[in-house]
């Protein structure tokens, strides 16, 4: 009989704490007039099973490396995590990673929800809110994150767990909806995590058949599990997201499964509470109301006028079970890593750097340098020769290509280096296949787990990762974008592979560092700059043709890649009359013009401008010593959008570039075609030198 009433209370208690869930959802919506209560109030007894039975979590230590991690894919649910982080007492951190002791969300910031300054915004973010492993908000690149976040987990068990020291075996777990598993990318992360067999991962897909369009069998009627076990998942299905017990039996199933990704299918009713509203668009994109929130109350035993009530008893049960069991474990971890760091010190320091995005001692070392060769050599080759001397010396950077591993030169080719494949976690080499949207989404949820990940693909197809490129300057995480074949240069491929707009694009993104080098030796000057970036990530723009290397005896260093442009080459005054300004491989033909154009007695510059972003943080003294303001007479040369360039060039100034697609021929021949020639930079210098007076 004791029992049984202990029992009793226990239920009685989880149900105390998904109801306070799901009532801080209701009113921070309400209050805030704004929000998504109603996937909250379905998930809440689904987040709750998860978080107080089986996620390993230290909530004093947010960024214990062994953390079992949680992402909220459908990050519109974002009160659901933020209702979670309060009720778990999960502690912030500073800007170094160290906790603080002080709550992550407080019941304050739930009060202030969706507001300006709060650090509980409409999606979750980054880096603002601990706790908050990735951000979310644009449907499937949660997923996509998670599926980097567990190759990342068996990378690093691979990699450093020894006998007797298993440092390693965090699992991911992923909430998602109809959404997440419609965009193209959780598609393709799915089926890239299904090929990998990655079994410490566990999606659990929201199924309430509606979405804020409507109800999801407007346009979603496929059978979902048939879908992922053709992707080679395991496959569970919970019929009532209410039912406490076969969550636990279908979370317990996935942590028996070892050969392979578990999808958890969960039907659950939107709105679980709200009578007028269930199963409705209405309660997933919209507050109750007033009346509803009271209704939905009153169906919870609740009081109907309490507002942002926390019951006595609630954060105690979170401490009892989810605390407890996570602080036991990470002190356990702890131990267990001080004599791990004894018997392998080397390794135990590459972990402590990797976790606060340090680089080791000589990280640069051996790094080739490039002789002055006329015919020269495609920035791609240079760059993949810089690639593989920087991964010898950093042992967590690692990536792959978009089924282009033979043609960006992305491939680390060096002993060991190896291929990252199911059953064989500690390869660095990743193969994507044609899956460019979820190769971004992958490499930022390697990023957040510290590793240094890089990408490749055509330059054209960044457009299929502008998501995810844009998440991770948002995120400040240092992922490594490789784009090749960066103008019409590729030649025959055509106007359906000949990049335009993108370079303008990627410009605009804000906290991305953009290079476009022009020889092998900025390449070099590129690469020093990406690899010390620690909350930025980097876009590196290459080509497919040769470009000459420059003589640097005759030319300026290369060492002014690091201020984002510089001179050079000058006027022999060094007072030119117009200044030529490019980037890639239109540099060379810059230095084409300025030497016809010093034989015709007319004084020239050439500035080369690899990062516009990192010029534009330069000191205005640098910026007028590289393009004086006296100097009127300019023009900018790049096979690409002219957008932009008119800051450099003034209203004076001309621009060679480009004003529709491309075309398919031999590169000779679209360089005539174009204007990217010699005679015609020069001719424009002359009309800017005239415009000028």
């Amino acid at each position: 009989m004791v029992a049984s009433e202990q029992t009793l209370t226990n239920k009685q208690l989880d149900i105390l704490s998904i109801n306070t869930i799901r009532t801080l959802a209701i009113d921070a919506a309400q209050k805030a007039n704004s929000g998504h209560p109603g996937a909250p109030m379905a998930l809440a007894p689904v987040a709750y099973c998860l978080w107080q039975q089986f996620l390993r979590f230290d909530p004093k230590d947010p960024l214990w490396p062994n953390r079992d991690r949680f992402v909220l894919s459908n990050g519109h649910a974002s009160m659901l995590l933020y209702a979670m982080l309060y009720v778990s007492g999960i502690h912030s951190v500073d800007g170094e990673g160290r906790p603080t002791g002080s709550p992550a969300v407080s019941l304050d910031d739930i009060k202030n929800f969706r507001q300006i300054g709060s650090n509980t915004p409409g999606h979750p973010e980054y880096g603002l809110t601990a706790g908050v492993e990735t951000t979310t908000g644009p449907l499937g690149q949660g997923v996509g994150n998670s599926v980097g976040m567990a190759i990342a987990g068996k990378w690093l068990a691979a990699r450093y767990n020894r006998p007797g020291f298993e440092l390693f075996s965090y699992n991911v777990y992923a909430f998602c909806g109809d959404g997440d598993l419609m965009e193209g990318v959780g598609c393709e992360a799915a089926s890239l995590a299904g090929h990998l067999r990655l079994s410490n991962l566990c999606w659990i897909y929201d199924n309430n058949r509606i979405t804020l369009d409507g109800p999801a069998d407007w346009s979603f009627t496929e059978d979902v599990g048939a879908r992922f076990l053709a992707h080679g998942w395991n496959v569970l299905h919970v019929a009532d997201a209410n039912d406490l017990d076969a969550l636990a039996n279908a979370y317990n199933s996935f942590l028996r499964t070892a050969d392979r990704p578990t999808l958890v299918i969960v039907n659950s009713h939107i709105g679980y509470g709200a009578p007028h509203k269930q199963d409705t668009n209405e309660a997933h994109g919209e507050p109750l109301g007033e009346e509803e929130a009271r209704l939905a109350k009153k169906s919870y035993g609740w009081p109907e006028d309490a507002k942002f009530l926390v019951p006595d008893g609630v954060l105690e049960n979170f401490q009892a079970g989810f605390g407890n069991r996570g602080q036991q474990l990470h002190a356990k971890w702890t131990k267990l890593f001080d004599n791990y760091g004894k018997q392998n010190p080397d390794l135990a320091d590459q972990l402590r750097r990797m976790q606060h995005r340090q680089l080791p001692d000589g990280w640069d070392k051996d790094l080739p340098t490039f002789p002055a060769d006329a015919k020269g050599l495609a920035t791609r080759d240079s760059s993949g020769k810089v690639l593989n001397a920087v991964a010898q010396n950093v042992p967590w950077l690692m990536g792959g290509s978009a089924d282009l591993a033979g043609s960006d030169r992305t491939r680390l080719k060096f002993e060991g280096a190896g291929d990252f494949q199911a059953g064989s976690y500690a390869g660095r080499n990743l193969h994507f296949g044609v899956r460019e949207h979820a190769m971004g989404a992958i490499l930022n949820g390697l990023a957040v787990s510290n590793l240094r990940p890089y990408s490749g693909t055509f330059f054209n197809f960044s457009d299929y990762m502008k998501p995810s490129v844009r998440l991770a300057a948002l995120m400040e995480i240092p992922a490594i974008f490789i784009y090749t074949h960066d103008s019409i240069g590729l030649g025959e491929d055509g106007p359906t592979h000949q990049p335009i707009e993108q370079l303008a694009g990627l410009r605009a993104v804000p906290n991305l560092v953009l290079f476009r080098p022009a020889d092998a030796n900025e390449v070099v000057e590129a690469w020093k700059v990406i690899m010390k970036l620690r909350h930025r990530p980097a876009a590196l723009v290459l080509t497919r043709q040769a470009v000459p290397t420059f003589d640097r005896s005759k030319y300026a260093s290369a060492e002014g890649v690091a201020r984002g442009a510089y001179v050079l080459a000058d006027a022999p005054s060094g007072k030119p009359q117009t200044i030529l300004m490019g980037s890639g491989s239109e540099v060379s033909l810059c230095l084409a013009a300025y030497e016809q154009l010093q034989a015709e007695g007319i004084k020239a510059r050439v500035v080369s401008m690899p990062s516009w972003d990192i010029f534009e943080k330069q000191s205005d003294d640098y910026k007028k010593q590289v393009l004086p303001p006296e100097v009127k007479a300019r023009v900018s040369v790049e096979q690409a959008s002219t957008l932009g360039w008119a800051r450099y060039v003034g209203l004076s100034g001309k621009m060679v570039g480009m004003h529709t697609f491309g075309a398919s021929a031999p590169i000779k021949d679209l360089q005539k075609k174009f204007g990217f020639t010699t005679d015609k930079v020069v001719e424009a210098a002359r009309e800017a030198i005239a415009q000028s007076k």
